[in-house]
């Protein structure tokens, strides 16, 4: 059997819906507080027997950090996908993302380790990948270092270090480390924000870039590792190198909608970040723009998926499909 954290989080739900079509037996964890019927509404893009689908799901109420019902979770398991992750950028949370990202994946490690797990595959990300030279393309092997790295990349990049603890102890691993994910169905954070900001029409867009991929890419990514014979390597899981500018036009003329024309200057930005900075002084709001956040926005970052392209034969999709599609669920629940 195989289990799955994080089972009602944009990757999970898809990887599900991808497992459970290849005909695996599956069990998912999902926190107290989390909506199950999400679950639903993405097998809902795709498929039309929900239900049915859904049913074969054996479900755990686990949290990263309950050894108890993790234990229960991990019993008669041979495979796992983790795909559980605490995501904020605000300094703040820094506590809380180490608890949910470091130590839980530690936990992970350890039951994998305990219960002689087979496999253990791991959705990390590009914040854990060091950066390059400008005018370089980034590569799985660049040294990383936590010197302008935010609080999330800094929690996933130590807990990379708790899975690469379970190789040396004898388990097989396998990691991925995608983009910005582009996928339906989760439009109040991550790049799903991105379709509720297109729909406003602001004029303005960062000047920077980055690497992005479709959910579809990263879980078939996982499937074919987990599959294969490949362990002990990670994977740079980056379908096309865009601007901001461009990833807004996309997705603005794929909703018939004006994309941005302005381009934000740095001293915008910085405006910008002690504007955020003040505001959470006095409402204790969470911060939305920090230091680390406005050097990712005005820096472009290149990545290179040879790697994923030489050893799996891997074929990433073409975004422009994705995001039309994305758009027209978007469209549809937010009309």
């Amino acid at each position: 059997m195989v289990l799955v954290t994080g089972g009602t989080g944009l990757v999970g739900a898809h990887l599900l819906l991808k497992l459970l079509k290849k005909g695996c037996a599956v069990r998912a964890t999902y926190r107290k507080d989390s909506d199950l019927q999400r679950v639903k509404k993405v097998f809902g893009y795709y498929e039309e027997d929900v239900d049915t689908l859904f049913d074969t799901i054996e479900w755990v109420e686990a949290d990263l950090n309950d050894i108890a019902a993790l234990e229960t979770a991990f019993t008669g398991i041979d495979r796992v996908y983790h795909t559980a992750a605490l995501i904020s950028f605000d300094p703040g949370d820094y506590k809380r993302l180490y608890k949910t990202n470091t130590e839980g994946t530690a936990n992970i490690a350890n039951l994998c380790i305990d219960k002689k797990i087979k496999k253990l595959c791991y959705v990390s990300t590009i914040g854990a990948i060091g950066n390059s030279p400008q005018g370089q393309k980034a590569r799985e092997e660049n040294p990383w270092t936590p010197q302008d790295a935010n609080v999330y990349a800094r929690t996933k990049q130590a807990a990379e270090m708790e899975v690469w603890r379970a190789s040396q102890e004898g388990i097989d691993v396998v990691m991925v480390n995608p983009g910005v994910i582009i996928g339906p169905g989760f439009w109040e954070n991550g790049s799903g924000a991105l379709f509720g900001i297109a729909q406003k029409q602001h004029r303005f867009y960062p000047p920077g870039g980055t690497g992005f991929v479709s959910v579809g890419d990263v879980v078939e990514m996982m499937a074919q590792l987990m599959d294969s014979n490949i362990k002990n390597e990670r994977y740079i899981a980056v379908a096309e190198n865009w601007t901001y500018r461009e990833i807004m036009t996309q997705i603005a003329q794929a909703m018939g909608l004006k994309p941005p024309s302005i381009e934000l200057r740095p001293w915008q930005l910085e405006i910008g970040r002690w504007f955020d900075y003040t505001r959470n002084l006095l409402f204790k709001t969470g911060r939305r723009i920090t230091k680390n956040s406005v050097k990712s926005l005005k820096h472009r970052e290149i990545y290179d998926n040879s790697k994923a392209r030489d050893d799996l034969d891997f074929q990433f999709e073409p975004l422009g499909p994705v995001i039309r599609f994305c758009c027209e669920k978007f469209s549809e629940e937010n009309p």
